[in-house]
């Protein structure tokens, strides 16, 4: 470069005016010998994107899972307790093959399957930024736990009271049975916990109704994106017509009749 010549952009041609920094090759260090494209160590967008999105995706399954104890008290409050009698042997149910406990499944099931379906379709209106697999798993699992908090706290309502009374109520005593599970629960595989039955009916309808809700949005990406009105305003010309107001071609001059004859020509306003 000889002394007075004008420095050139990298790749020998120079930037347009106004050209942001972050538009393909308008960069005017990249490319010289030193320059480096990020700060070394510092974590690149793609990163820190992902990054956000587990957290949001965590923080949605806690609190779901959160809600999961108001869901275990509702529970309790409209299953019914089962029957109880106690006799010189121990206690027994009071009616033969009661209805009760599986009143209990019945109501749980529900429950949690309601639970599930409100809860993708607050998460699909809250986080509409994030739509997409985030969503889905954080109502599947924020599902599964709250199902088995609710399970957990529900069961327990009552059961100090029924342990006491299995332990000192003489012979003759009627009290009732605490509602439980017995379609559902958790199997242990060594250390791992396996939940199986009603407990997977909260997750279940968290999938699907977010899965229907995704497979009918109106937006390819699913988050909502800007409607663009293509269609030209009233007074708008055509490409290639006639300004607006001013004479068709080949037709006739203003002031004359109001249609044109000629072969190809456009009627006239």
């Amino acid at each position: 470069m000889g002394e007075g010549e004008a420095p050139a952009w990298p790749g020998g041609l120079p930037v347009p005016a106004g050209t942001p920094i972050t538009a393909p090759g308008a960069d005017p260090l990249a490319g010289y010998p030193g320059v480096v494209g990020a700060v070394p160590g510092a974590p690149s967008a793609t990163q820190r994107a992902g990054g956000r999105a587990t957290a949001v995706a965590l923080g949605a399954a806690l609190l779901l899972t959160a809600l999961g104890a108001p869901l275990g008290l509702l529970w309790a409050l409209v299953a019914p307790g089962t029957p109880v009698q106690m006799t010189a042997d121990g206690a027994v149910y009071a009616t033969p093959q009661p209805e009760q406990p599986i009143a209990a499944d019945g109501w749980f099931s529900l429950l949690a399957l309601g639970f599930g379906v409100l809860a993708s379709i607050t998460l699909w209106v809250a986080l509409r930024r994030r739509r997409g697999p985030i969503g889905l798993v954080a109502g599947a699992l924020g599902g599964l736990g709250a199902a088995v908090v609710a399970w957990q706290v529900g069961r327990r309502i009552g059961l100090g009271t029924y342990q006491r009374l299995l332990d000192t109520a003489p012979p003759g005593t009627d009290f009732t049975k605490p509602a439980d599970l017995r379609a559902g629960g958790i199997d242990w595989y060594g250390p791992l916990p396996v939940p199986h039955g009603n407990l997977l009916l909260a997750a279940f309808g968290a999938a699907v109704t977010y899965t229907l809700l995704a497979g009918w949005s109106r937006w390819p990406s699913l988050r909502p994106e800007p409607e663009w009105d293509d269609a030209p305003a009233p007074d708008a010309p055509a490409p290639g017509g006639p300004a607006p107001g001013g004479p068709v071609p080949g037709g006739p001059a203003p002031g004359g009749p109001g249609i044109s004859s000629g072969p190809g020509d456009q009627p006239a306003r």
